[in-house]
């Protein structure tokens, strides 16, 4: 018997969708030698300047030795270099190399191109509704995490 509940095709749509967005970004990027996490450091860092291991980590969500592993590694490859925090001299910031920068150019080509794969002929106007109903969902699993 097939699944009437409309709630839970929704959720279950959302969920399947965040997975492939999620496996082709990880696709795309390693066409470009990088793991979907080393891939997402560059474009945080790219994003927003310099950051903490700690805020980085809690940016994409991971466990702060899992972040402190993943930015040995790119460190070691030359991606990013650690600095001392000009507020704070105990913390040390995560700042991009020279050697990254064209990493960063491909990867924003290629998340902008997944994008736009994803909304391909898909009004703006749904595309507004959408993104309200989504964002309203963040609002209630937030309240709900309480």
């Amino acid at each position: 018997m097939p699944d009437s509940d409309p709630t839970r095709n929704f959720v279950r749509r959302i969920s399947l969708l965040a997975r492939r967005i999620r496996t082709q970004f990880d696709k795309r990027a390693g066409e470009h030698g990088l793991t979907q996490a080393r891939a997402l450091i560059l474009l945080y860092l790219d994003l927003k300047g310099s950051m903490s291991q700690a805020e980085l980590a809690e940016e994409m969500d991971v466990e702060r030795p899992t972040m402190a592993r993943l930015v040995d590694a790119m460190e070691c490859g030359g991606l990013v270099r650690r600095e001392v925090s000009p507020q704070d001299r105990r913390i040390r910031n995560v700042v991009l190399t020279e050697a990254a920068q064209g990493e960063v150019q491909a990867l924003r080509a290629l998340s902008k191109a997944l994008r736009e794969d994803v909304v391909a002929g898909i009004p703006q106007e749904d595309l507004d509704v959408a993104d309200r109903v989504i964002c309203q969902m963040i609002e209630n699993i937030g309240r709900a995490e309480r």
